[in-house]
C-alpha cells in the first residue's frame, strides 16, 4: 500500500523540494501520497506547482494533495516532515535581534539556544504540542521527522509531554561538517569515517578517519592539529575569501575535538568570541553578526527568481540532498537498515547527560523504527560545555510544561553568552521587553504587559 508523506510547514518550498524530491528516488515512495499543508494558500500553491512538476520530471506515480487544515492533512499519514518558523522572519525574528541589541546583546543566528533560541522554543513548542495532538488522533502511528529550530528545546519538550509519539529530529549538521572537513583535507567525504555524539549543534567528532587505498583506516586529526597550527585550515570558501569556521578550529585547538555546527553558530553558544569592547575578537575568527536576518533576506530574493524559474520550466531536475529524512521513510518502509543521526530523548544513550535531556547519537533505522546507540565515552571538557547548554533547554522546557515565566527569566540567565555580557537586572529587562513586543506569538500564560 502507498505510504502517505504529511509536509506540515510545506510553504518552505526548497527544503520541501529537497525532502520529496530525495523520497522520490526511492521505489517504496515513489508511488506515496505526498500531503502537502501551510497556511499561506500562495506558497502553498507554489510548492504543489514544483511537487508535481518533479514528480512529472520523474515519471513516478506519487500523487499530491494539499490543504490549509493540518489535521485534515495528517489524517492517515505514515511519515510527518515538519518545517515551519512560528511568527517568521518578520516580525518575530527581527524582534529577538533588534532588542537584545538595545541592550548591547549581539547574535549571530538566535535560533537554536541564548535568548533567541528561548524565545523560539517559546513560540514553537506549543505548536509542536498542538501537531501531537492531531497526531494522536488521527495518524497515532506515524513518525514526526522534525526538522524545527530550536531542535533541542522541541525535541525535549515534545518527549517530556508525548512521549508515545514517535519522533525523531533531524539536523544536517554532521553530514555537513564532514563534508567541510573532506573540503579541508582534500579528500573524497566518502572515504571519511567518523563516530559523532552529542547534543544538536553542540556534538563532536569522536573519531574521525580516512581510509586508505589499503582498506585501512588513518586518524585525520594530527592533520587537522597541523594544518590550523601552520595556517592551511580553514580553507577559505566564497567569492569573498571568508574563512567560516575559525572559531571551530580554535575550539578544536582548545578541547581536543572538532564541534558540528558552524562558527556562526557555535561563537553565540559560548561565552568567549562575541564580546563587549572586543571587535578584535570579531575580526580575529570572522564572526557575522546579524548572519541570520542577513541570511533571511537573501533567501527571500533568491526564493523570488527561483519561483518564476519553476513557474516557467517544463521540467525540474531532481538531485539528492543530504538531508536524512527520505533514507529513514525508505529504511522503515521496506526494513533496509541505515544509520542516520537523530535527536533523541536521552534515556541512558548518553549517561553522562541528564535522563529526558535531547541528545545526538548514530541511530539505527529499520522496519524497527529509530534504535538509538549508546555513547558513553565522551571527553569530560566536552560534556561540562554541552551541560552549559543543556541548562538552558531544560529551563525553557520548564518554563512550558509547567508554564511558570519564572523560568524564562532563569534559563536567559543561565545562558552563557547572555550571563558574559549582561547583569541580572539587564535580563530580566530585556527578557520583559521581548515577552512584550511578542504579545501574541506566545502562549498566553507567557505573554505579559510591565507596569508603567
Amino acid at each position: 500500500m502507498p505510504k502517505k508523506i504529511t509536509f506540515i510547514g510545506a510553504g518552505s518550498t526548497i527544503f520541501m523540494k529537497n525532502i520529496v524530491g530525495d523520497a522520490l528516488h526511492y521505489d517504496a515512495l515513489s508511488d506515496a501520497t505526498i500531503a502537502l499543508m501551510d497556511i499561506d494558500q500562495s506558497r502553498l500553491d507554489e510548492s504543489e506547482l514544483v511537487a508535481k512538476k518533479m514528480i512529472a520530471s520523474m515519471g513516478v506515480g506519487a500523487t499530491v494533495e494539499t490543504c490549509t487544515d493540518q489535521r485534515a492533512a495528517l489524517t492517515g499519514a505514515d511519515f510527518v516532515v515538519v518545517a515551519f518558523q512560528i511568527g517568521g522572519y518578520k516580525p518575530c525574528t527581527l524582534t529577538d535581534f533588534e532588542i537584545p541589541k538595545q541592550y548591547g546583546l549581539r547574535q549571530t543566528i538566535a535560533d537554536t539556544l541564548g535568548i533567541g533560541g528561548i524565545m523560539r522554543g517559546l513560540r514553537t513548542v506549543p505548536h509542536l504540542w498542538n501537531i501531537c495532538e492531531d497526531m494522536r488522533a488521527v495518524c497515532p502511528d506515524a513518525l514526526m521527522l522534525q526538522y524545527v529550530n530550536p531542535m533541542a528545546i522541541n525535541t525535549w519538550a515534545i518527549a517530556a509531554r508525548y512521549p508515545d509519539i514517535k519522533q525523531v529530529g533531524l539536523c544536517h549538521s554532521v553530514q555537513g561538517t564532514a563534508a567541510e572537513l573532506a573540503h579541508d583535507l582534500g579528500v573524497d567525504v566518502d572515504k571519511l569515517r567518523y563516530k559523532v555524539a552529542g547534543i544538536n549543534h553542540v556534538a563532536f567528532f569522536l573519531e574521525l578517519e580516512e581510509r586508505l587505498a589499503d582498506g585501512s583506516y588513518a586518524d585525520v586529526y594530527p592533520r587537522l592539529f597541523e594544518g590550523y597550527r601552520n595556517g592551511t585550515y580553514p580553507r577559505t570558501t566564497g567569492a569573498n575569501e571568508r574563512c567560516p569556521n575559525l572559531v571551530r578550529y580554535e575550539m578544536m585547538k582548545q578541547l581536543g575535538y572538532f564541534v558540528t555546527e558552524s562558527s556562526e553558530h557555535f561563537a553565540e553558544y559560548v561565552p568567549w568570541f562575541i564580546k563587549s569592547g572586543r571587535d578584535d575578537l570579531i575580526k580575529r575568527f570572522q564572526i557575522p553578526l546579524d548572519e541570520y536576518p542577513t541570511r533571511c533576506e537573501e533567501q527571500i530574493a533568491d526564493w523570488k527568481s527561483q519561483a518564476e524559474a519553476f513557474k516557467k520550466a517544463d521540467k525540474i531536475e531532481v538531485p539528492k540532498s543530504h538531508e536524512y529524512a527520505a533514507t529513514i521513510m525508505n529504511a522503515m518502509s521496506t526494513n533496509t537498515p541505515a544509520v542516520i543521526y537523530g535527536n533523541v530523548a536521552n534515556h541512558g544513550y548518553i549517561p553522562q547527560l541528564p535522563d529526558g535531556a535531547a541528545i545526538e547519537v548514530p541511530c539505527l533505522v529499520d522496519g524497527n523504527g529509530i534504535s538509538p546507540t549508546v555513547v558513553d565515552d565522551i571527553p569530560p571538557q566536552l560534556i561540562a560545555l554541552m551541560r552549559s547548554n543543556v541548562n538552558v533547554q531544560e529551563l525553557t522546557v520548564a518554563a512550558l510544561l509547567t508554564q511558570d515565566r519564572e523560568h524564562i527569566y532563569h534559563a536567559a540567565m543561565m545562558d552563557p553568552h547572555t550571563a558574559a555580557e549582561l547583569d541580572l537586572d539587564q535580563i530580566r529587562a530585556m527578557v520583559d521587553d521581548l515577552l512584550v513586543e511578542h504579545g501574541d506569538w506566545l502562549p498566553e500564560w507567557a505573554r505579559t504587559q510591565v507596569a508603567a
